[in-house]
């Protein structure tokens, strides 16, 4: 069909793009019809849409006739092909979302960032750009879905994608791979079930206060959303796989390694002045948060560690007491959400990030680390019967992962949710490496004042 309308052999081979081919098949058909005098639009949808009776009707015409390479200048000029201008509009409207849809996929998206969870490093209302190709542009796996949105129609609130058709997670070749401190977009992996009138609660972390399913389900609606239409998270890649991963007093430790956030790492402190007679504006310049506790002359503050540092200096401060929770207090929100560990949000670990090939021992003291990993993110059956472990129907002591993992975590540590309470992060999740600023918008500021110009276009480190 290419070869008979004129087009480059090459087209054959986007056929193999997922995604690519479904738009390239229906430009090789309109120009293989054209070949044989089907110039009207009615006759291009019915050789795209009903190939199935034309083509044998158009192929036991006795009168149709092969006319020529339909792609050629030649051919347009014989049979004076003009196109009206609803069909330009239609063409160009058709090829600019054909276009705008294969970079979105395979090579560069944008991404908003919603909360403070990343702050300092990127604020409230910057807009960024994300890269497809350093890690590999990921195949889609629900290949079927309205071009531009993400998992809910925009106005009218309905599902954009038809996950009856899936496809296996595939990745093409990257650049590099995921190193520890780079920034990463991911689909979140406890997304798999959302709630429409509160999508940005956590469904599983509302049982573990206290809900029920069956509660929740009777104030929410609850859907499944496959892995590419969960709802998009950005945080910085602390641990990558086969790492051992652990939190001290609000201090990560990877590989027994201290890995301070320098200059970027948003904590909260306690702060006591001397006198209540304080100017706080001279703070806030700093670029400190600050709002008022039940004691006098007592605030919280939420800032960088070189902020406190010039904190400090101040002749008017009495005491900076960093807000931590102590080791042994146990935070049943925290993963792996496990009353025998004493875990809490700055305290936690060691433990191994998985590693594809890693094997592990399927007992009482690893499951909770890594039960929904085999079980949900490679899709196993696990069953406990007594001390021992169903893996698929068999009896089993051990477990390999097929997938690497990673462990993101927020720069503003106590105002982010992260893999401290759901864990580990699937490679199928991964969406693409965040690369630089393209705008950035303060919502609060003044008019004249909302554009944030010495963002704009800068790297995201």
């Amino acid at each position: 069909m290419i070869e008979a309308s004129g087009r480059p052999a090459w087209w054959f081979f986007l056929l193999f793009i997922p995604g690519v081919n479904f738009f390239v098949a229906i430009g090789i058909t309109i120009d293989f019809v054209k070949s044989f005098g089907k110039f009207t639009f009615g006759e291009h949808v019915g050789a795209i849409i009903l190939s199935f009776y034309f083509f044998p009707k158009w192929g036991f015409d006795k009168k149709l006739e092969y006319l020529g390479e339909s792609a050629s200048p030649e051919f347009n000029k014989k049979y004076k092909l003009k196109k009206t201008k609803t069909r330009e509009w239609v063409d160009a409207i058709v090829f600019a979302v054909i276009a705008a849809t294969i970079i979105r996929v395979f090579f560069i998206e944008a991404y908003t960032i919603p909360s403070g969870s990343m702050e300092r490093s990127l604020l409230v209302g910057d807009f960024l750009f994300v890269s497809k190709v350093n890690y590999g542009a990921r195949i889609p796996m629900t290949p079927v879905a309205f071009p531009f949105a993400h998992h809910t129609m925009p106005i009218i609130g309905t599902k954009a994608y038809y996950d009856g058709i899936q496809w296996k997670y595939r990745r093409l070749p990257s650049f590099q791979d995921i190193k520890r401190n780079d920034v990463v977009v991911f689909n979140f992996p406890e997304g798999d079930t959302a709630m429409i009138e509160a999508p940005d609660d956590n469904y599983y972390q509302m049982q573990l206060r206290g809900e029920t399913p069956q509660s929740i389900r009777s104030h929410f609606t609850v859907v499944s959303r496959p892995v590419d239409k969960r709802e998009n998270f950005i945080k910085r890649c602390i641990a990558i796989a086969g790492d051992t991963i652990s939190m001290d007093r609000g201090m990560a430790i990877v590989n027994g390694k201290k890995e301070p956030l320098k200059g970027t790492g948003w904590f909260s402190y306690v702060v006591e002045f001397k006198t209540s007679d304080i100017n706080l504006k001279l703070f806030e310049d700093l670029g400190l948060k600050i709002a008022p506790t039940a004691l006098p002359n007592m605030y919280q503050m939420d800032g960088t560690p070189d902020m406190i540092a010039e904190l400090k200096k101040s002749e008017f401060v009495k005491s900076i007491q960093e807000n931590i929770e102590e080791k042994g207090y146990y935070d049943k929100l925290i993963f792996p959400h496990d009353d025998k560990r004493a875990w809490n949000l700055d305290n936690f670990g060691p433990f191994i990030v998985p590693k594809k090939g890693w094997t592990v021992s399927l007992d009482s003291l690893n499951m909770p680390l890594y039960e929904r990993a085999i079980r949900v993110y490679e899709g196993n059956t696990l069953q406990k019967i007594g001390n021992d472990w169903l893996l698929n129907g068999k009896k089993a002591t051990s477990y390999t992962f097929k997938m690497n993992y990673y462990w993101m975590m927020g720069d503003n540590r106590h105002q982010s949710a992260d893999s401290r309470y759901w864990g580990f992060v699937p490679e199928d999740h991964i969406v693409g490496k965040a690369l630089f600023i393209w705008l950035s918008i303060d919502s609060d500021a003044s008019f004249f004042s909302k554009i944030r110009w010495s963002r704009i276009l800068k790297g995201i480190h």
